[in-house]
Protein backbone atom coordinates (compact mmCIF):
# COMPACT_ATOMS: atom_id res chain seq x y z
CA UNK A 1 0.00 0.00 0.00
CA UNK A 2 1.24 3.43 -0.87
CA UNK A 3 0.49 6.53 1.24
CA UNK A 4 0.72 10.02 -0.23
CA UNK A 5 0.83 13.04 2.06
CA UNK A 6 -0.46 16.34 0.68
CA UNK A 7 -0.50 19.77 2.30
CA UNK A 8 -3.51 21.84 1.28
CA UNK A 9 -1.65 24.95 2.42
CA UNK A 10 0.72 24.53 -0.51
CA UNK A 11 -2.14 24.81 -3.00
CA UNK A 12 -2.47 28.57 -3.38
CA UNK A 13 -3.87 28.81 -6.93
CA UNK A 14 -5.57 26.40 -9.32
CA UNK A 15 -2.35 25.96 -11.27
CA UNK A 16 -0.16 25.49 -8.21
CA UNK A 17 -2.67 22.98 -6.78
CA UNK A 18 -2.56 20.84 -9.91
CA UNK A 19 1.23 21.10 -10.17
CA UNK A 20 1.51 20.04 -6.52
CA UNK A 21 -0.91 17.13 -7.01
CA UNK A 22 0.85 16.05 -10.21
CA UNK A 23 4.20 15.89 -8.44
CA UNK A 24 2.86 14.24 -5.26
CA UNK A 25 0.89 11.62 -7.19
CA UNK A 26 3.63 11.12 -9.79
CA UNK A 27 1.11 11.71 -12.56
CA UNK A 28 2.34 11.49 -16.17
CA UNK A 29 3.34 14.56 -18.16
CA UNK A 30 0.07 14.47 -20.10
CA UNK A 31 -1.96 15.19 -16.93
CA UNK A 32 -4.36 17.93 -17.99
CA UNK A 33 -4.22 19.95 -14.74
CA UNK A 34 -7.99 20.26 -14.32
CA UNK A 35 -10.68 18.52 -12.28
CA UNK A 36 -11.73 16.18 -15.10
CA UNK A 37 -8.16 15.02 -15.62
CA UNK A 38 -7.74 14.57 -11.87
CA UNK A 39 -10.87 12.40 -11.76
CA UNK A 40 -9.66 10.33 -14.71
CA UNK A 41 -6.34 9.47 -13.07
CA UNK A 42 -7.66 9.01 -9.52
CA UNK A 43 -10.45 6.73 -10.66
CA UNK A 44 -8.03 4.42 -12.48
CA UNK A 45 -5.39 3.96 -9.77
CA UNK A 46 -4.82 0.22 -9.38
CA UNK A 47 -2.14 0.15 -6.67
CA UNK A 48 -3.76 0.43 -3.21
CA UNK A 49 -3.26 4.08 -2.30
CA UNK A 50 -4.16 6.29 0.65
CA UNK A 51 -4.07 10.04 0.16
CA UNK A 52 -3.82 12.16 3.29
CA UNK A 53 -4.75 15.78 2.66
CA UNK A 54 -3.90 18.09 5.54
CA UNK A 55 -4.90 21.74 6.01
CA UNK A 56 -8.26 21.45 4.26
CA UNK A 57 -9.32 24.83 5.67
CA UNK A 58 -6.30 26.60 4.18
CA UNK A 59 -6.92 24.97 0.81
CA UNK A 60 -10.49 26.29 0.80
CA UNK A 61 -9.36 29.73 1.99
CA UNK A 62 -6.91 29.87 -0.92
CA UNK A 63 -9.11 28.41 -3.67
CA UNK A 64 -12.68 29.01 -2.46
CA UNK A 65 -15.31 27.03 -4.35
CA UNK A 66 -12.66 25.46 -6.56
CA UNK A 67 -10.96 24.06 -3.45
CA UNK A 68 -14.24 22.52 -2.33
CA UNK A 69 -14.74 20.98 -5.77
CA UNK A 70 -11.17 19.64 -5.72
CA UNK A 71 -11.79 17.90 -2.40
CA UNK A 72 -15.07 16.51 -3.73
CA UNK A 73 -13.24 14.98 -6.71
CA UNK A 74 -10.92 13.16 -4.31
CA UNK A 75 -13.86 11.91 -2.25
CA UNK A 76 -15.93 10.79 -5.24
CA UNK A 77 -12.96 9.02 -6.83
CA UNK A 78 -12.39 7.11 -3.59
CA UNK A 79 -16.03 6.00 -3.62
CA UNK A 80 -15.67 4.71 -7.18
CA UNK A 81 -12.21 3.18 -6.90
CA UNK A 82 -11.72 0.36 -4.41
CA UNK A 83 -7.94 0.90 -4.53
CA UNK A 84 -8.14 4.50 -3.31
CA UNK A 85 -8.72 5.89 0.20
CA UNK A 86 -8.85 9.57 1.16
CA UNK A 87 -8.18 11.07 4.59
CA UNK A 88 -8.93 14.79 4.76
CA UNK A 89 -8.04 16.86 7.80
Amino acid sequence: MRTIEMDGGEMKTKLSAHCYIKKAMEFPEYYGENLDALWDLLSTISLPTTIRLDHRETLIENLGTYGERLIEVFREAALENDSLWIEIQ
